[in-house]
């Protein structure tokens, strides 16, 4: 069997593992409006990652809110009107938006926590580092994020490329990817990422972050956890609940960052 064969084997199995987690709905339900807003002292935005819907965030948010924070979501758009393709940095602009508006409408809302699944990460991290949402976000936790870059985008660009910006920019090559790891994250906002080995669809180490001595950036391993696991092991969810309280300032026992040696740039 020749190396062709392989890597076309080795693609496609990480291609299924990317396809077990998207809710690939003919019909996708609106977006419930379950948030009092008027009552919001912390307050969380969930963001879902590529081809996904809100719907794939449904475990984590009730389980926020059975936890007492202020949970809410965006529909993002995309194809159909449902499947979230669109670039990182259009959907970062959007969210940006709707943020304001909130804001201003509800000025006694309190500091605002991002969890971003996936690419939803990215569209955290954009709306942070490059539009100014340091002003708002008090913390932004990722999960599977690829930070790095995903290999796994080169086949996405062979089958939606054409379709798909995004998908460009989720190359380990891409401008976009460079563009955003230039510079330090904002010091006042707690930036955690929270990935596994395991994880198929962001393969390590393309969802940890560099730290370069930042005080406020840190890298979270949680083993033998899958791509779409992220969003509904308890185990993961006990991190998550752990990093905002952590954000929020209420005293908690917190996760001890897992030291990565990663691969040298050559290899």
């Amino acid at each position: 069997m020749n190396l062709f064969v392989l890597q076309y084997r080795k693609l496609m199995r990480r291609w299924r593992h990317l396809t077990g987690y998207l809710h690939l709905t003919p019909r996708a339900r609106p977006v419930p409006r379950r948030t009092d807003f008027q009552d919001c002292a912390r307050p969380v935005l969930l963001l879902h990652g590529f081809l996904s819907t809100h719907r794939v965030l449904e475990v984590l948010e009730h389980r926020l809110r059975r936890d007492g924070y202020c949970v809410w979501t965006l529909h993002l758009g995309g194809m159909l009107d449902r499947l979230n393709i669109q670039g990182v940095d259009e959907l970062a602009h959007r969210v940006r938006g709707k943020v304001e508006r909130l804001y201003t409408r509800h000025p006694d809302m309190g500091p605002l926590t991002i969890i971003g699944h996936s690419k939803g990460g990215l569209i955290g991290h954009y709306y942070v580092k490059r539009l100014g949402g340091d002003t708002r976000v008090r913390s932004l936790v990722t999960l599977g994020t690829p930070h790095r870059g995903s290999k796994l985008a080169y086949l996405g660009c062979m089958t939606l490329g054409w379709a798909s910006r995004a998908m460009w920019q989720l190359t380990p090559v891409s401008p976009f990817i460079k563009h955003l790891s230039v510079g330090a994250f904002p010091r006042d906002v707690r930036l955690v990422s929270i990935y596994s080995r395991a994880d198929a669809v962001a393969p390590w180490p393309s969802a940890v972050l560099h730290v370069d001595g930042q005080p406020n950036v840190f890298n979270l391993e949680v083993p033998g956890v899958s791509h779409g696991e992220l969003l509904t092991k308890r185990s993961v969810y006990e991190v998550i609940r752990r990093e905002l309280a952590l954000g929020y300032g209420v005293s908690e026992p917190a996760v001890e960052p897992t030291l990565v040696s990663l691969p040298s740039a050559g290899s």
